[in-house]
């Protein structure tokens, strides 16, 4: 299957948002990584499981939005990229219900994404609760970014936010190997499943369930809010729900 064709909505730097069209009311938003290369802008991510490749959505219409400043959505034109992109998508075609994937610094943006738009659901891999110095845990990992975010004295998210009534449902996704710590930090809330694999890794929770679970069976389940039906494949793939 050829790859999908990119269309650029919004390019002011740091964000770049480029869509996929398709068919249906449902929206997927796709929030990218740090990337491999920080000489360049983090690519694309999620691309088959945004558009519904293999299953019955396919082609679904899908947003990619790409961070080349890796800011953790604290750069002012974060809401600004995602409310033109998806405006401009409403002239073209209702939609109806709006999902957020990402894994690491796309994660924490798919659940900072639920404080600017009506998502009903987001599926957050690997989410760190918070980069900056003092409110997180003491993680190393992504110093080479976060360093210069401790000067922003007012960070609009400087936490992870978690979405409150009428805000959606979040579902949190940690492998412990070397997350546990990230995954602890954040508190037990309503409207949010947290979902932890003990042996699993940041680097490869989500290969694991793109071959375990299947990374489309958990986004249909949360578009069509078949929570019974997420849980039950994630722990099929190894997960445990995280309680009190």
């Amino acid at each position: 299957m050829a790859p999908p064709a990119l269309h650029r909505l919004w390019d002011r730097a740091p964000f770049t948002v480029d869509l996929v069209d398709g068919k249906g009311d449902d929206l997927v938003i796709a929030f990218s990584s740090i990337g491999h290369d920080p000489s360049r802008p983090p690519s694309p991510e999620f691309l088959a499981t945004a558009t519904g490749r293999g299953t019955r959505a396919w082609p679904r219409r899908a947003l990619f939005v790409s961070d080349a400043g890796r800011g953790w959505a604290s750069d002012p034109g974060f809401g600004p990229a995602l409310l033109s992109s998806v405006a401009a998508l409403r002239d073209r075609a209702p939609i109806a219900r709006i999902a957020t994937i990402g894994l690491s610094m796309g994660a924490f943006s798919a659940l900072a994404a639920m404080q600017i738009l009506p998502v009903d659901v987001a599926l957050a891999f690997g989410p760190q609760f918070s980069v900056l110095p003092g409110l997180g845990p003491d993680d190393s990992r992504w110093q080479a970014w976060t360093t210069r975010l401790a000067h922003n004295a007012n960070p609009p998210f400087p936490v992870a936010p978690l979405p409150g009534a009428g805000q959606g449902w979040a579902c949190l996704f940690h492998g412990l190997a070397d997350d546990h710590a990230q995954a602890m930090a954040f508190p037990l809330a309503a409207h949010t499943d947290h979902l932890l694999f003990p042996d699993q890794s940041h680097a490869s929770l989500v290969p694991h369930l793109k071959a375990k679970a299947g990374l489309s069976g958990l986004m249909e389940a949360a578009l069509t809010g078949d929570r019974r039906r997420l849980l039950r494949l994630a722990i099929a793939a190894g997960g445990q729900r995280r309680r009190a």
